[in-house]
Parts: structure tokens; C-alpha cells; sequence
């Protein structure tokens, strides 16, 4: 395991390797090998050179890209051979990736070969391209995806739990068509009790759909009201698809009172929505990228001498090579989102765009994200409940770690390497951050413990909440489907031929189940949050930290399997055990 990751586990007397052919350059020798020292640490400069030396090359090969004007940065590289090479996958690691590709193009050539000449007018058809051994779950979707209470508990405890907030007022874009008073009447009186939320599309409005194989495909912006019952219960009161337009009559308002299958059709036409808005914002952006922002500014500013580098780097494991394939796989030109995602062809690009400006520093921070949405003290919100245990846990981890090497606020203030970091996250990697509320300077040691804290919140538990449920909630297609084939209704004259001529084709709906159990299913080769085996720091103090971490995670662990061996659907997916240590999927 002391291999695991290249640079970062090289003997204690070198610097880390900077690519192929570089010699490593001697370090001082150290009292305790693996202590973690800061420039503070250091007052007659016996390491200054050293730092500088490792720094300056690991700058040269850690530079930051641009993938697409208006996104936060990426590291360089087209493909993952530009990558440095202590930044690639192990070979159990590649091995087992590049086979389950494989077995998924070949399931889907399977199944496309198998459909070509049947039928496809009825929703049981979907049966035949579904697949969830790894995933009990995703059977009971299967079952009970038309279920209201299934529909309003995705937007708890489902694949993307960011979207749902307690409403303040009705939205300005809820507008009643004549003879909806008595709704106008319910809505109110749900917020006056203060049990009435919503989940609104709004930042799909606009975006260019894609164009697959010269077939127009369309998009929505859905907006959801949704009570919140005494028994825990969310369920859906009103949908409405599109913004109202100035000079036209209000877009339809579709009721849970509506025939089946006019509701039916607006339920899925949410349900493609979060689609797009997960994969993209949720899990990509504010997982992925995001992650990736902290780990090109760590490798770039941060010394392997540095405490704050041995904390972060088991966390950082992987970032780099997964999101260089998703830049050349999943989001590239030609890529899955243009051959079968309804925002493909582009509108991908343009919400990744449209979303930064979401990037607030508070929406990355459990605490202040879930009283922003007033999510806190909602009992059948599981994410809410294990995000804040996991994220207390984290910060008490943090805060060993820099209590030990941090013994006043001025240590923090005077630590340039450490100023310099912070910097280039927010006003380099995130582009000017600071309006955002990200800081670009540390102040104090319980600023820079939640700065950290959320940097190791959003390389695992946060993009675990929103990557784990892929297999459970997405494989059944019309529970999530990856595009829309006909627009929004505009009335309420829906049949079943409708609503099969909107949902995927037989082809799409295999290639969305195919990618779903490759980078949904659990991974064999993974390090649970917290087990890296790697040791980083010596001496008893932070050791007694990560035991004590650890030991903290398996309370959590047990808690969760209690409350889990309760319910009928078992939200896993801030398990300790279940979370990995990095983004490395």
C-alpha cells in the first residue's frame, strides 16, 4: 500500500517524483521523518530550499487548463497520458475499470441486438434492457417508481438531495390558470405551517437540447411543490413544466387529481430534469471539478513537507485521471452526453456554465447549506442527518490535526504556503471565489478548520451522497430517463403511446443503464473513508488523531445500520464504510 500513489509515498530523505527521468532532489534530514513542519516551523530556513525546489517542479507539472471558457479550472492534459504519472490509476485499479467498460458496450450491443426487431409501446418493455444485481433497491424503484412517496423521497434521500428547499413564499413563477383557487388556498396553508417545499428547475430554462442521430430531443424546467406530511411523507401538490411567458396564457398546472397518465408523464418529466441537473451540477461540478480545483491547488502550493499536504493528499487519490476520462468519455465532443443525454450537443457545457454561479462557499458546508434550505430538523431527511454527523466528525479530525501544528491564530496568518493555497483555490482554480463567499486568506485556526473540513467533505462524503445512488435510482429508465424525445406537454391529452414516445428509445435506455452499472456499481478497488493505509504523519499525536477519527466513523457506522434495520428503503450512502476516501469514480 505504500505505493499506492507515487510521489506522495517516497521516502522521507526525497522530494517527490516530478515525472519520468527527473532526479529527486535530497530533503534535509528530519528529527522524525514524517512530521509535518510549516514555513513557521522552520525559522532559520533549513528547509527553504528544499520547498522551493519541490515546488517550482511540482508547479511545471501541475498546471491548470481550461476545458471550456466560463467553467472553473481543471488540470492540463487532453487525455491521461498528459497526466503526471503518480496521478494514474494502479493497474488493479485501470484493470477493473477498463474491463467493466467493456462488459457494459457489450451488454448494450447485446441488448440492442436483442430489441431491434420488437416492439417498444408499453412501459414494461424497459424490463427487458434492466439489470440490477448489485442493487435491491433499484427493484423496488421498479416496482413503485409511479408512487408519489417515491417521487417527492428521491427529492430527500434519492441520488441528488441538493435541489429541495422549504419555501418562504409561493414562487413568483407559480402562476394560478382560472379555477385554481382552491390550490392557490392549499399551497398557502402549507406555508403558513411551514410544510411546504420545492424543487425548481429553473436553470435548465433556456438551454439548447440536443440533436441525436438528426432526432430533435427537448428539455423542461420544471418547478415542484410538495407538502410535507406529519408521517414523514413528501408528496407532490403541483408541477408545473415550463416558466410563464410574457403575452402568453400561463403554461398547464398538473395535479396529482389528473388522469394517470397526464401525471405520469409530469412526474417523468421531473424526473429528467434532476437527471440533468445531478449529473451535471450536483455530481459533476460541485463533486468532480470541484475536487479537482483542491487537489491541482494542493499539489501546485503545498509542499509534501507541509502538515495541510499530508492531511489532504489519501484525499485526493485518483481525482485527477477519472475526471481527465470523464472529459474525453462522458462530457467530450461525441461523447455519451451528445450520443443519448438530452443536454448534450452543447447545453451541457452551457448549465456548467450557468451553475458556477451557484458555487457559494456556504452551499458546500452541510451546516450552513441545510439551514440555507431549510432542511435541518426534517427527521425523514437521512442525507441531512448523516451529512451533518459525518461533516462534526470531519471537523474534529481537522481540528486535531491543526491544533498539533498550529498553536495560535498567528501561525495560521504567518504561514505563507499555506495563505498561498488558500488563494489559489478561491481566485485561481474557482475564478474569483471570494464574491462567492469562499475566502482567499485564513485567519484564524477555526477558519482554516472549516476550510479544510469542506475540502474533505466535498472529495468524499459529498460526492458520495450524490454518485452512489446512480446504480439504485437510474437504472429503471423511466424513473430517470437521460433525454426527452417529444416536448412538454402543453395540455392534459396524454396517453400511454404519449408517454412511450417521450421516454428513451430501446437504445437509449440501454446506453443510460450500461454507463449507470459501470460508475454505479460498488467498486472492488477502493479505500474506505479514513482506512488509507498510507502513513503520512509520525508520532503519536496525529496518529492518536486518525484513531480516534476512525473510531468515530464506526459509531456512525453502527448508528446508521441501526436506524437502516428500521426502515424499508436504507439510505447507504454517508455509510463510513461506504464512502470513499477520494473522488476516484
Amino acid at each position: 500500500m505504500l505505493k499506492a500513489q507515487g510521489q506522495r509515498e517516497g521516502r522521507a530523505d526525497e522530494a517527490p517524483s516530478a515525472g519520468p527521468g527527473t532526479r529527486r532532489v535530497a530533503r534535509p534530514k528530519l528529527s522524525s521523518p514524517c512530521l509535518g513542519r510549516t514555513v513557521v516551523d522552520d525559522p532559520q530556513d533549513l528547509f527553504k530550499d528544499y520547498r522551493e525546489k519541490e515546488l517550482e517542479k511540482k508547479r511545471n507539472l501541475y498546471r491548470w487548463g481550461n476545458w471550456k471558457d466560463g467553467l472553473i479550472l481543471n488540470v492540463v492534459g487532453a487525455t491521461i497520458s498528459d497526466l503526471p504519472a503518480d496521478e494514474r490509476f494502479l493497474e488493479d485499479k485501470r484493470i477493473d475499470f477498463e474491463a467493466s467498460l467493456a462488459k457494459g458496450l457489450a451488454d448494450l450491443a447485446i441488448k440492442d441486438s436483442l430489441n431491434l426487431f420488437t416492439c417498444w409501446n408499453d412501459l414494461d418493455d424497459f424490463n427487458r434492457i434492466f439489470w440490477c444485481d448489485q442493487s435491491k433497491l433499484a427493484k423496488k424503484v421498479r416496482d413503485s417508481w409511479k408512487e408519489d412517496a417515491l417521487f417527492g423521497y428521491q427529492f430527500l434521500n434519492g441520488a441528488n438531495p441538493m435541489i429541495l428547499r422549504r419555501s418562504r413564499q409561493l414562487p413568483a413563477r407559480l402562476k394560478f390558470p382560472p379555477g385554481m383557487e382552491e390550490l392557490q388556498i392549499q399551497l398557502e396553508q402549507e406555508l403558513q405551517g411551514g410544510r411546504l417545499f420545492e424543487a425548481d428547475f429553473v436553470l435548465l430554462d433556456g438551454i439548447k437540447a440536443n440533436v441525436i442521430l438528426c432526432s430533435q430531443q427537448y428539455l423542461a424546467a420544471p418547478l415542484v411543490m410538495l407538502k410535507l406530511q406529519p408521517d414523514g411523507k413528501l408528496l407532490p401538490m403541483v408541477i408545473q413544466l415550463q416558466l410563464p411567458r410574457v403575452g402568453c396564457p400561463p403554461p398547464p398546472l398538473f395535479l396529482p387529481t389528473d388522469p394517470p397518465m397526464v401525471w405520469l408523464l409530469a412526474k417523468c418529466w421531473v424526473r429528467s430534469s434532476d437527471f440533468q441537473i445531478h449529473e451535471l451540477q450536483s455530481h459533476l461540478l460541485r463533486g468532480h471539478l470541484m475536487a479537482e480545483v483542491i487537489t491541482v491547488a494542493t499539489m501546485r502550493c503545498l509542499p509534501s513537507i507541509h502538515p495541510i499536504f499530508k492531511l489532504l493528499i489519501p484525499h485526493l487519490r485518483y481525482t485527477l485521471e477519472i475526471n481527465v476520462r470523464a472529459r474525453t468519455g462522458l462530457i467530450s465532443d461525441n461523447g455519451v452526453f451528445d450520443q443519448v443525454v438530452s443536454t448534450g450537443g452543447g447545453g451541457h457545457v452551457e448549465l456548467l456554465q450557468r451553475a458556477r454561479a451557484f458555487l457559494t462557499y456556504r452551499s458546500f458546508c452541510p451546516p450552513t447549506d441545510l439551514a440555507d434550505r431549510g432542511l435541518l430538523g426534517v427527521e425523514s431527511s437521512f442525507y441531512a442527518q448523516d451529512a451533518l454527523r459525518l461533516w462534526e466528525i470531519l471537523y474534529r479530525y481537522v481540528q486535531g490535526i491543526v491544533y498539533l501544528h498550529y498553536k495560535t491564530n498567528e501561525a495560521v496568518r504567518d504561514d505563507l504556503e499555506l495563505q498561498t493555497w488558500c488563494r489559489e483555490i478561491t481566485e485561481v482554480g474557482l475564478r474569483g471565489a471570494q464574491d462567492q463567499g469562499f475566502p482567499n486568506s485564513l485567519q484564524s485556526r477555526d477558519q482554516m478548520c472549516h476550510f479544510l473540513t469542506m475540502c474533505i467533505f466535498t472529495c468524499t462524503g459529498q460526492h458520495s451522497s450524490t454518485h452512489l445512488g446512480q446504480l439504485d435510482w437510474y437504472t429503471w429508465v423511466p424513473n430517470a430517463p437521460c433525454t426527452m424525445r417529444l416536448p412538454p406537454p402543453t395540455t392534459k391529452d396524454v396517453t400511454l403511446e404519449t408517454v412511450m414516445a417521450t421516454l428513451p428509445n430501446c437504445h437509449q435506455a440501454s446506453l443510460q443503464m450500461s454507463i449507470t452499472w459501470q460508475l454505479g456499481r460498488r467498486q472492488p478497488v477502493m479505500v474506505a473513508l479514513g482506512q488509507h493505509q498510507e502513513e503520512y504523519f509520525s508520532g503519536p499525536g496525529p496518529k492518536d488523531v486518525l484513531k480516534k477519527f476512525r473510531e468515530e466513523l464506526a459509531v456512525l457506522e453502527k448508528e446508521i445500520e441501526t436506524r437502516n434495520a428500521k426502515l424499508d428503503m436504507p439510505y447507504q450512502y454517508l455509510q463510513p464504510s461506504l464512502v470513499e476516501n477520494s473522488v476516484a469514480i
